[in-house]
Protein backbone atom coordinates (compact mmCIF):
# COMPACT_ATOMS: atom_id res chain seq x y z
CA UNK A 1 0.00 0.00 0.00
CA UNK A 2 1.04 3.44 -0.75
CA UNK A 3 2.33 5.45 2.23
CA UNK A 4 0.50 8.44 1.49
CA UNK A 5 -2.89 6.07 0.51
CA UNK A 6 -5.16 5.10 3.82
CA UNK A 7 -8.20 3.19 3.93
CA UNK A 8 -11.63 3.77 4.47
CA UNK A 9 -11.52 2.51 8.22
CA UNK A 10 -8.39 4.84 8.60
CA UNK A 11 -10.35 7.96 7.19
CA UNK A 12 -13.23 6.85 8.86
CA UNK A 13 -11.40 6.76 12.48
CA UNK A 14 -9.61 9.90 11.71
CA UNK A 15 -12.65 11.86 10.82
CA UNK A 16 -15.25 10.10 12.85
CA UNK A 17 -17.38 9.68 9.74
CA UNK A 18 -18.75 6.20 9.13
CA UNK A 19 -17.91 3.75 6.50
CA UNK A 20 -21.68 4.23 4.83
CA UNK A 21 -21.44 8.02 4.84
CA UNK A 22 -17.79 7.83 3.04
CA UNK A 23 -19.70 5.43 0.81
CA UNK A 24 -22.62 8.23 0.47
CA UNK A 25 -20.30 10.94 -0.33
CA UNK A 26 -18.09 9.17 -2.71
CA UNK A 27 -21.19 8.27 -4.60
CA UNK A 28 -22.48 11.67 -4.72
CA UNK A 29 -19.00 13.40 -6.04
CA UNK A 30 -17.74 14.56 -2.89
CA UNK A 31 -15.02 12.17 -1.60
CA UNK A 32 -14.27 10.19 -4.49
CA UNK A 33 -11.90 7.57 -3.18
CA UNK A 34 -7.92 8.48 -4.43
CA UNK A 35 -7.30 5.07 -5.88
CA UNK A 36 -9.80 2.09 -6.31
CA UNK A 37 -8.37 -1.54 -6.17
CA UNK A 38 -10.06 -3.10 -9.59
CA UNK A 39 -9.60 -6.62 -8.21
CA UNK A 40 -10.91 -6.27 -4.56
CA UNK A 41 -13.41 -2.99 -4.59
CA UNK A 42 -11.06 -1.87 -1.96
CA UNK A 43 -11.20 2.06 -1.43
CA UNK A 44 -8.04 4.35 -0.54
CA UNK A 45 -7.93 7.85 -0.02
CA UNK A 46 -5.40 10.83 -0.36
CA UNK A 47 -4.23 12.26 3.33
CA UNK A 48 -5.53 15.49 1.67
CA UNK A 49 -8.89 14.16 1.68
CA UNK A 50 -8.83 13.95 5.56
CA UNK A 51 -9.29 17.47 5.62
CA UNK A 52 -12.09 17.35 3.18
CA UNK A 53 -14.00 15.12 5.11
CA UNK A 54 -13.75 17.23 8.03
CA UNK A 55 -14.92 19.82 6.05
CA UNK A 56 -18.22 17.70 4.75
CA UNK A 57 -19.07 16.63 8.55
CA UNK A 58 -19.06 20.33 9.74
CA UNK A 59 -21.38 21.21 6.50
CA UNK A 60 -23.57 18.68 7.51
CA UNK A 61 -23.70 19.74 11.24
CA UNK A 62 -25.10 23.06 10.08
CA UNK A 63 -27.86 20.79 8.23
CA UNK A 64 -26.76 21.85 4.59
CA UNK A 65 -27.63 19.63 1.87
CA UNK A 66 -24.86 17.73 0.01
CA UNK A 67 -25.84 19.18 -3.34
CA UNK A 68 -24.80 22.90 -1.23
CA UNK A 69 -21.79 21.03 0.52
CA UNK A 70 -20.61 20.16 -3.07
CA UNK A 71 -20.92 23.95 -4.17
CA UNK A 72 -19.26 25.50 -0.98
CA UNK A 73 -16.03 22.78 -0.97
CA UNK A 74 -15.63 23.50 -4.83
CA UNK A 75 -15.83 27.33 -4.44
CA UNK A 76 -12.58 29.16 -4.12
CA UNK A 77 -11.38 32.36 -2.16
CA UNK A 78 -13.92 33.92 0.06
CA UNK A 79 -16.84 32.13 -1.60
CA UNK A 80 -17.20 29.26 0.73
CA UNK A 81 -17.89 31.73 3.47
CA UNK A 82 -20.44 33.75 1.16
CA UNK A 83 -22.13 30.47 0.42
CA UNK A 84 -22.03 29.18 3.93
CA UNK A 85 -23.42 32.64 5.45
CA UNK A 86 -26.20 32.62 2.73
CA UNK A 87 -27.40 29.36 3.70
CA UNK A 88 -27.67 30.39 7.33
CA UNK A 89 -29.76 33.23 6.38
CA UNK A 90 -32.00 31.17 4.69
CA UNK A 91 -32.40 28.48 7.48
CA UNK A 92 -32.98 31.85 10.00
CA UNK A 93 -35.64 33.13 7.75
CA UNK A 94 -37.24 29.48 7.61
CA UNK A 95 -37.20 28.83 11.40
CA UNK A 96 -38.84 32.53 11.95
CA UNK A 97 -41.66 31.81 9.42
CA UNK A 98 -42.05 28.44 10.99
CA UNK A 99 -42.36 30.07 14.18
CA UNK A 100 -45.42 32.38 13.00
CA UNK A 101 -46.96 28.99 11.78
CA UNK A 102 -46.56 27.60 15.03
CA UNK A 103 -48.28 30.80 16.57
CA UNK A 104 -51.06 30.68 13.64
CA UNK A 105 -51.86 27.14 14.47
CA UNK A 106 -51.64 27.48 18.33
CA UNK A 107 -55.01 30.22 17.26
CA UNK A 108 -56.49 27.09 15.33
CA UNK A 109 -56.15 24.85 18.14
CA UNK A 110 -57.52 27.33 20.86
CA UNK A 111 -60.39 27.78 18.78
CA UNK A 112 -59.70 31.27 17.87
CA UNK A 113 -59.93 33.45 14.51
CA UNK A 114 -55.87 33.57 14.23
CA UNK A 115 -55.50 37.22 12.46
CA UNK A 116 -52.03 36.28 11.33
CA UNK A 117 -53.00 36.92 7.77
CA UNK A 118 -55.00 39.71 6.12
CA UNK A 119 -57.60 38.50 3.57
CA UNK A 120 -58.72 40.89 0.18
CA UNK A 121 -60.84 40.09 -2.64
CA UNK A 122 -60.55 40.62 -6.46
CA UNK A 123 -61.83 40.09 -9.92
CA UNK A 124 -59.47 38.33 -12.02
CA UNK A 125 -60.59 38.20 -15.83
CA UNK A 126 -60.32 35.11 -17.91
CA UNK A 127 -56.99 34.34 -19.40
CA UNK A 128 -55.49 31.65 -22.04
CA UNK A 129 -53.06 29.79 -20.09
CA UNK A 130 -49.62 27.04 -20.73
CA UNK A 131 -49.75 24.77 -18.05
CA UNK A 132 -47.70 21.74 -17.10
CA UNK A 133 -49.24 19.58 -14.65
CA UNK A 134 -47.82 16.83 -12.15
CA UNK A 135 -48.06 14.85 -8.89
CA UNK A 136 -45.56 15.93 -5.66
CA UNK A 137 -44.81 16.34 -2.60
CA UNK A 138 -43.91 19.17 -0.72
CA UNK A 139 -40.21 18.23 -0.84
CA UNK A 140 -40.82 17.80 -4.63
CA UNK A 141 -42.87 20.97 -5.00
CA UNK A 142 -39.70 23.88 -5.56
CA UNK A 143 -38.01 21.83 -8.07
CA UNK A 144 -40.96 21.20 -10.07
CA UNK A 145 -42.09 24.40 -9.48
CA UNK A 146 -38.68 25.74 -10.93
CA UNK A 147 -38.57 23.05 -13.94
CA UNK A 148 -41.75 23.92 -15.05
CA UNK A 149 -41.54 27.52 -15.19
CA UNK A 150 -38.58 27.24 -17.06
CA UNK A 151 -39.94 24.78 -19.81
CA UNK A 152 -42.86 27.14 -19.98
CA UNK A 153 -40.83 30.41 -20.33
CA UNK A 154 -39.02 28.46 -23.14
CA UNK A 155 -41.89 27.12 -25.20
CA UNK A 156 -42.93 30.98 -24.99
CA UNK A 157 -40.35 32.11 -25.96
CA UNK A 158 -40.05 29.50 -29.36
CA UNK A 159 -43.27 30.94 -30.29
CA UNK A 160 -42.62 34.28 -30.10
CA UNK A 161 -44.94 34.73 -27.34
CA UNK A 162 -44.84 36.59 -24.04
CA UNK A 163 -46.52 36.86 -20.56
CA UNK A 164 -49.50 38.64 -19.55
CA UNK A 165 -49.28 38.14 -16.03
CA UNK A 166 -47.31 36.12 -13.18
CA UNK A 167 -47.17 32.87 -12.95
CA UNK A 168 -49.29 30.77 -10.76
CA UNK A 169 -49.75 27.28 -9.50
CA UNK A 170 -53.22 25.89 -9.40
CA UNK A 171 -53.07 23.16 -6.47
CA UNK A 172 -55.89 20.40 -7.86
CA UNK A 173 -55.22 18.33 -4.71
CA UNK A 174 -53.65 18.42 -1.15
CA UNK A 175 -49.58 18.97 -1.20
CA UNK A 176 -48.11 18.04 2.16
CA UNK A 177 -45.12 15.38 3.17
CA UNK A 178 -47.71 12.55 2.72
CA UNK A 179 -49.38 13.77 -0.17
CA UNK A 180 -48.45 14.27 -3.84
CA UNK A 181 -51.46 16.20 -4.72
CA UNK A 182 -51.30 17.18 -8.66
CA UNK A 183 -50.27 20.78 -9.13
CA UNK A 184 -50.48 22.73 -12.41
CA UNK A 185 -47.60 25.64 -12.88
CA UNK A 186 -49.54 28.23 -15.46
CA UNK A 187 -48.12 30.45 -17.51
CA UNK A 188 -50.72 34.01 -19.12
CA UNK A 189 -50.30 34.78 -22.69
CA UNK A 190 -52.42 37.01 -24.41
CA UNK A 191 -50.74 35.20 -27.99
CA UNK A 192 -51.54 32.38 -29.53
CA UNK A 193 -49.58 29.53 -28.79
CA UNK A 194 -49.33 26.12 -29.83
CA UNK A 195 -49.73 22.86 -27.44
CA UNK A 196 -47.41 20.07 -26.77
CA UNK A 197 -47.09 17.02 -25.59
CA UNK A 198 -46.26 17.99 -22.14
CA UNK A 199 -47.40 21.52 -22.30
CA UNK A 200 -51.45 22.42 -22.65
CA UNK A 201 -53.34 25.55 -23.09
CA UNK A 202 -56.24 26.03 -21.75
CA UNK A 203 -58.55 28.91 -21.06
CA UNK A 204 -58.80 29.99 -16.99
CA UNK A 205 -62.57 31.51 -16.43
CA UNK A 206 -63.35 34.80 -15.15
CA UNK A 207 -63.67 34.74 -11.23
CA UNK A 208 -63.59 36.47 -8.41
CA UNK A 209 -61.26 35.33 -5.42
CA UNK A 210 -60.27 35.71 -2.37
CA UNK A 211 -56.54 36.18 -1.52
CA UNK A 212 -53.45 36.72 0.76
CA UNK A 213 -50.21 38.38 0.03
CA UNK A 214 -47.11 36.91 1.30
CA UNK A 215 -43.50 38.57 1.93
CA UNK A 216 -40.20 36.98 0.62
CA UNK A 217 -39.60 36.13 4.51
CA UNK A 218 -42.92 34.07 4.38
CA UNK A 219 -41.92 31.58 1.55
CA UNK A 220 -41.72 28.33 1.94
CA UNK A 221 -44.18 25.19 2.49
CA UNK A 222 -45.10 25.50 5.71
CA UNK A 223 -46.06 29.60 5.78
CA UNK A 224 -47.79 28.46 2.49
CA UNK A 225 -49.47 25.97 4.11
CA UNK A 226 -50.90 28.02 6.95
CA UNK A 227 -51.88 31.09 4.20
CA UNK A 228 -54.00 28.21 2.03
CA UNK A 229 -55.67 27.50 5.53
CA UNK A 230 -56.29 31.25 6.58
CA UNK A 231 -58.00 32.28 2.94
CA UNK A 232 -60.24 28.78 3.06
CA UNK A 233 -61.18 29.48 6.47
CA UNK A 234 -62.14 33.25 5.63
CA UNK A 235 -64.54 31.71 3.36
CA UNK A 236 -66.29 29.32 5.53
CA UNK A 237 -66.39 32.19 8.01
CA UNK A 238 -68.45 34.47 5.35
CA UNK A 239 -70.45 31.54 3.88
CA UNK A 240 -68.89 31.72 0.50
CA UNK A 241 -68.67 29.14 -1.68
CA UNK A 242 -65.36 27.53 -3.45
CA UNK A 243 -65.32 28.33 -7.39
CA UNK A 244 -62.35 26.33 -7.87
CA UNK A 245 -58.89 25.00 -6.44
CA UNK A 246 -56.67 26.71 -4.69
CA UNK A 247 -53.50 28.43 -6.39
CA UNK A 248 -50.43 30.41 -5.38
CA UNK A 249 -49.21 33.48 -8.02
CA UNK A 250 -45.41 33.91 -7.46
CA UNK A 251 -44.12 37.58 -8.92
CA UNK A 252 -41.43 38.60 -10.97
CA UNK A 253 -39.25 39.79 -8.04
CA UNK A 254 -39.51 36.21 -6.15
CA UNK A 255 -35.97 35.30 -6.26
CA UNK A 256 -34.27 39.17 -5.92
CA UNK A 257 -36.47 40.49 -2.92
CA UNK A 258 -36.07 41.85 0.22
CA UNK A 259 -37.54 40.15 2.87
CA UNK A 260 -40.25 42.49 3.52
CA UNK A 261 -40.67 42.61 -0.15
CA UNK A 262 -44.44 40.95 -1.51
CA UNK A 263 -43.04 38.39 -3.58
CA UNK A 264 -46.41 36.23 -3.52
CA UNK A 265 -50.33 35.80 -3.12
CA UNK A 266 -52.17 32.20 -2.00
CA UNK A 267 -56.01 32.59 -3.36
CA UNK A 268 -59.21 30.81 -3.70
CA UNK A 269 -61.58 31.40 -6.30
CA UNK A 270 -64.87 31.40 -4.81
CA UNK A 271 -68.84 32.06 -5.00
CA UNK A 272 -69.87 35.11 -3.19
CA UNK A 273 -72.66 34.28 -1.11
CA UNK A 274 -76.30 34.94 -1.81
CA UNK A 275 -77.45 38.68 -0.38
CA UNK A 276 -79.89 38.37 2.42
CA UNK A 277 -83.88 39.31 1.16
Amino acid sequence: MQKDLITIGELAARTGLSPKALRLYGARGLLSPARVDPRTGFRRYGLAQVERARRIALLRATGMPLDRIAAVLDADGAEPVRLLDAYWREQESAHTARRDVVRYTRDVLNGGSPAMYEIAEREVPEQRVLSIQRHVTAAGLPGFLAEAGGSLFAHLRRAGAGLSGPLFAVYHGLVSEDSDGPVEVCAPTCDAVEPTERIGVRIEPAHREAYTALTKRQEGHPVMAAAHDAVGAWLAEHGHARGGSDREVYYPNWATAEPGEHVADVAVPFHPRPAAT
